[in-house]
């Protein structure tokens, strides 16, 4: 199946464009709200992405039975439009959720892939790597196969592994953090978030000598705001409780002269877009924000998709992972890394301040997958 991504201003212009390009054959696989340009997080336009595709070589019989069966006149039922929108968002959700399970329950067959080739395939298996890159990774090493007429061992096969998993990540890897005045701890609840801006601003503290603030917004939780309250004494650094809005930027100006400013935000359920939108009329992303999602390697995958889609209101510059610690296999990290286009900042694998965290590169996740200790 040839399958093309397609942004549009409304679904009825995507539809257009993607039956000028693919023909009346395509069909939607998915569709999705998103927000594009913008400045800082302000002004970003609404627009509709779809992921469609289409049979290049649908089958003969097919066509067989459009040319004898005879033409019957229906005349179209009267739908009213919201009613054929709803319809069609249900219809994708379903389509989307069969789609997933069939990637599921697709078991990688590796007949015909030589033994010393298996290996590697087979630990990334065990990983919970997506059938997807896995499958992608087989041909690039049956290719180097070929090339080589053969003439490998596991040891090298295994290398290979490495160097293609390493050239597909580092680039996602390389984009250099940037440093930026605000850094803001975003996530769902119960990740942790707390407790790894804690252990990034001891870091900032302690081997940086930076000039560190807090403020939170977290105003559900009692125990919350106690918890980063404790850490900001350990630390000897002042904390602002913000409310709202206007709390907010009154405790951005007095803390003016302060290197970097931390603020930890409400652990909520952020499968509501809701939350993420009150999330966002709070800080002011006309500061210089750079903002991180939170989220722990024992959660589901397609839960942390969710939540990633969510967030897409709010720019995200880079994951943080925690938990690591919990669980023995990784690859929801990769999978997400690959289809968000996002790098990795830190890992956490423990509860320690400031250990326990570790801020990782290509190099590094590739061991993770290939289950090496890091």
């Amino acid at each position: 199946m040839k399958v093309k991504k397609y942004q549009a201003s409304s679904m009825q212009e995507a539809m257009k464009k993607i039956r000028a390009d693919l023909g009346k054959q395509a069909v939607i696989l998915q569709s999705k709200t998103i927000y594009t340009g913008g400045f800082l997080g302000l002004f970003k336009k609404k627009a509709i992405e779809v992921v469609a595709g289409v049979d290049p070589n649908p089958r003969s019989e097919v066509k067989e039975k459009s040319r004898t069966a005879p033409m019957v006149e229906r005349k179209p039922s009267a739908v009213p439009a919201t009613n054929n929108a709803e319809v069609l968002v249900k219809e994708v959700k379903e389509l989307k959720k069969i789609l997933e399970q069939y990637s599921r329950n697709n078991k990688i067959t590796l007949e015909g892939v030589p033994d010393e080739l298996k290996p590697p395939l087979e630990t990334l298996k065990e990983q919970e790597v997506s059938n997807a890159l896995i499958i992608e990774l087989k041909q690039a090493l049956l290719s180097k196969w070929k090339d080589s007429k053969g003439h490998v061992d596991q040891e090298e096969a295994l290398i290979w592994a490495k160097e293609w998993l390493l050239n597909k990540i580092k680039p996602l890897q390389e984009r250099p953090l940037q440093k930026k005045k605000y850094i803001n701890i975003v996530g769902p609840t119960g990740v942790g978030k707390t407790t790894t801006l804690a252990k990034m601003a001891a870091n900032s503290v302690l081997e940086e000598g930076k000039k560190v603030a807090f403020i939170s917004t977290d105003t559900y939780r009692i125990a919350a705001i106690n918890q980063l309250k404790t850490y900001a004494d350990l630390l000897k650094v002042p904390m602002h409780v913000v409310y709202k809005a206007e709390d907010f930027t009154e405790a951005i100006n007095q803390l003016e002269d302060y290197d970097t400013i931390y603020i930890d935000t409400a652990g909520r359920n952020y499968r509501d877009e809701k939350y993420v939108k009150e999330l966002k009329s709070m800080i002011s992303f006309e500061e210089e924000v750079e903002s991180y999602l939170v989220m722990a390697l024992t959660s589901k995958e397609n839960d942390l998709k969710e939540i990633i889609d969510k967030f897409s209101l709010i720019s995200i510059e880079k994951f943080i992972f925690t938990k690591m610690d919990e669980t023995k296999t990784h690859g929801t990290l990769l999978n997400l890394m690959c289809h968000f286009q996002k790098g990795v900042a830190f890992i956490t694998n423990g509860q320690n301040v400031p250990d326990d965290l570790m801020e990782v590169d290509a190099e590094t996740i590739v061991d993770m997958m290939f289950g090496e200790n890091v």
